[in-house]
């Protein structure tokens, strides 16, 4: 209970020390919470203020999400993009489609933000795209499938992110112990540590973040 609360006193601590969350974000955190299954799965304030301080060091025109659940994340990424930059995300679930581009449009990216719906894997190859910046945030399982999807289509010196590649701690439990996600995020993070192509480094960030620079084709 006592580390608990440590953490809990952390994670509080940590969010007073960093930028609030602008209204509009605030506000879909608010809805999202009250009105949507699993709202866990919301980046939030501390993960999104991460891909947004990335997004404005890295200024990339061209970034891909996989997984927008209601677009918190996507909003966040977007605040770094070029003058002309744009960012495609994609989502299976069509009934978040309206509540998201509402957001979208909130916050003044409608003509920045694309949304896609269906299955990635059907149309990440269908992107005609060099990406500077991709996110991966969506079924676990499929983690790897989609960093081998859009790899090629990342330029060198461009990023791939990933959230929840330490899904709660499961991934230190004996294999025996862990879930099936927990199973494939560990696959995914020895996938990365095998690949030569790339330079990576997991962040203890809220569910963990796996950042990996792409260094050669």
């Amino acid at each position: 209970m006592g580390h608990f609360l440590h953490s809990l006193n952390i994670n509080n601590y940590i969010e007073n020390y960093t930028s609030p969350e602008n209204p509009v974000l605030s506000k879909l955190n608010r809805e999202t919470n009250l009105k949507i299954e699993l709202p866990i799965m919301l980046s939030g304030h501390l993960q999104g203020a991460v891909l947004q301080a990335f997004s404005h060091m890295l200024r990339p025109r061209r970034i891909l999400e996989i997984g927008t659940y209601t677009g918190y994340s996507a909003i966040c990424l977007a605040q770094g993009l070029t003058e002309d930059g744009h960012l495609h995300t994609i989502d299976i679930n069509e009934e978040l489609q309206d509540m998201c581009f509402r957001y979208i449009c909130d916050a003044g990216l409608e003509g920045r933000i694309t949304q896609h719906i269906g299955r990635a894997e059907n149309i990440i190859p269908e992107l005609d795209e060099v990406f500077d910046l991709v996110f991966i945030d969506a079924d676990k399982v499929n983690y790897s499938r989609y960093y081998d999807q859009v790899f090629d289509k990342v330029r060198i010196g461009g990023f791939i992110l990933a959230d929840n590649v330490l899904y709660d701690g499961e991934v230190v439990l004996p294999p025996e112990q862990q879930s099936k996600n927990a199973k494939a995020m560990h696959a995914y993070n020895e996938k990365l540590r095998n690949d030569p192509r790339i330079e990576h480094v997991l962040l203890p960030v809220r569910d963990g973040i796996m950042i990996a620079r792409k260094t050669k084709e």
